[in-house]
């Protein structure tokens, strides 16, 4: 009798660990953040404004499932202690949706933390992490967060302007395959008026 139990417990623990398994995706590991660099010196005057996202490399991408990724905006706007309101406009369902964040910064110009975190469900930590920009055509900017435990990062592609010149893209992609990421993990947005003159 006892060793029935014993059995059958173990079968249960076995199917719950499978059902597990199933329900966690298979992530790429977000690389550490010594690995990922940071602009030096960086400005944060000459960083805030407007920004299109031309492109998204990430760990929870894929070009199966992201086909149809339109091209939006992202404004950041500069506070007094340095904190950036960040507000992504994108067109979405006929109509243009708006998305608030605040950024807050850390002991590392051009690292950012999300503030009010309370306010996200799930999530423990998010950080944004300004890799790369020359403050007038291109930033390329890490951003990696925890939810519910588990690890996820991206890297966006920010212009400017809508165009993505051949050289820029090439950069994006060798810089998202130096952390892990394959080709299969990066996409490009799909060039659109709606919603980006906001």
């Amino acid at each position: 009798m006892a060793l029935g139990l014993l059995w059958l417990g173990l079968v249960l623990l076995g199917a719950l660990q499978t059902q597990a398994q199933d329900s966690t995706p298979n992530l790429i590991p977000a690389p550490p953040l010594r690995r990922v660099p940071l602009q030096p010196d960086f400005q944060d005057e000459q960083f805030q404004g407007k920004w299109y996202v031309l492109g998204l490399a990430g760990n929870e991408f894929n070009k199966e499932k992201h086909s149809q990724f339109k091209i939006y905006s992202t404004t950041y706007e500069l506070n007094e202690d340095n904190s950036y309101n960040a507000t992504s406009t994108l067109a979405w369902n006929q109509t243009c949706d708006h998305w608030l964040r605040t950024f807050i910064p850390t002991l590392w110009r051009g690292q950012f933390t999300l503030g009010n975190i309370e306010r996200y469900t799930g999530i423990q930590r998010y950080i944004l992490r300004v890799a790369a920009t020359d403050y007038v055509q291109f930033a390329m900017v890490f951003f990696k967060k925890i939810y519910k435990h588990q690890e996820y990062f991206k890297i966006t592609l920010y212009g400017r302007t809508k165009m993505l010149t051949p050289e820029l893209k090439e950069n994006f992609i060798t810089f998202a395959k130096s952390l892990g990421l394959t080709d299969h993990h990066i996409i490009f947005a799909i060039p659109i008026d709606e919603c980006m003159d906001e």
